[in-house]
């Protein structure tokens, strides 16, 4: 039996995606097997595309994408036999989700509560558990400014919210148009700022804690802009590495005590992850939390979805279907 997948066969443009038949995939020791309903479109799917991680081992012919939601349709040796059937979101790891079935250690899913749509899930199963605990390594503390920098993105939306609920005293983001701004003013932020971090006369002048999804070579610029004490946390680098000297910046202020720190997901151990990721699930069914889904896609769109990202016109998560 074949399925449709999506692969890298060159890197760089997005035109170097392709739809393939493959063999369908079979779960091994511990393994489950998912018919996916919704793939989610990563920021680091596009980096991974781009070549940019090629040092870590990512060939021509690695099918991207990290999370998929979808049925159960068979399990592993020593799986239990009692998830087939149930609908879950599921974390693939650095690939194998662009397909119409995927592959997931039983570890990596969560099931799905019955309100909530295979695309919510997708738009927030990553993302949201990115941005709880991305705040928590920054110590985030009721009363605190935080600037989330790349607000317009799945990981910027959720930290807005998570920031605004916890009782944030101020909570500002980047982005690039009015528009964008106001949408992010709906789901909690309280100043706008450009690309470049200016407000205007009313932004606050420093923060106490920034959340930054681009990375690239304006952060030395951002990590001027803590408050003594304030810490910053990379949770992304969708905009490319920063410069190797940025740390010079941290030392011209070092009278103000500032923080650097990276976080990835990896370090949060999986019970942990999974418990925020059903709370936040819960959260979003129950209205409490907002997904942004930018558009659903068919598989068979992948360049369409990652020139759209490349474009810079994603507001929330492009999803695809098979």
């Amino acid at each position: 039996m074949t399925v449709l997948a999506v692969e890298i066969r060159e890197f760089g443009s997005p035109e170097g995606l392709a739809l393939i038949d493959r063999t369908a995939p079979a779960p091994a020791a511990g393994q489950v097997l998912i018919a996916t309903e919704a793939i989610g479109v990563g920021g680091v799917d596009a980096v991974i595309r781009r070549g940019a991680l090629a040092a870590y081992g990512f060939t021509k012919g690695h099918i991207p994408g990290s999370e998929v939601a979808g049925t159960v349709i068979a399990v592993g040796e020593d799986v239990d036999t009692s998830w087939i059937g149930q609908r879950v979101w599921a974390f693939t790891g650095l690939g194998g989700g662009y397909a119409e079935q995927a592959v997931a250690p039983v570890d990596e899913i969560v099931p799905l509560p019955a309100g909530l749509s295979a695309a919510d899930a997708v738009t927030l199963g990553s993302s949201g558990v990115v941005a709880h605990f991305g705040l928590s390594h920054a110590r985030f503390a009721p009363g605190e400014s935080v600037l989330v920098r790349g607000a317009a993105g799945s990981i910027g939306i959720m930290t807005v919210q998570l920031a605004a609920r916890g009782g944030a005293g101020a909570v500002a983001v980047t982005t690039s148009s009015v528009e964008r701004g106001e949408r992010l003013r709906a789901l909690g932020a309280t100043h706008v700022l450009d690309r470049s971090g200016d407000g205007g006369a009313y932004a606050p002048t420093g923060y106490d804690v920034v959340i930054d999804v681009v990375a690239g070579p304006d952060l030395p610029s951002f990590l001027d802009m803590l408050n003594p004490n304030g810490r910053m946390v990379v949770v992304g680098v969708v905009g490319g590495q920063p410069p190797a000297d940025f740390g010079t910046t941290m030392m011209a202020a070092f009278r103000k005590s500032t923080s650097f720190a990276t976080f990835s997901a990896d370090t949060v151990a999986a019970p942990d992850r999974h418990a925020v990721r059903a709370g936040q699930f819960a959260a979003v069914s129950r209205g409490e939390l907002r997904t942004v889904v930018h558009e659903v896609l068919p598989l068979e769109q992948a360049v369409s979805a990652h020139s759209k990202m490349d474009a810079g016109e994603v507001f929330g998560r492009i999803v695809l279907t098979p």
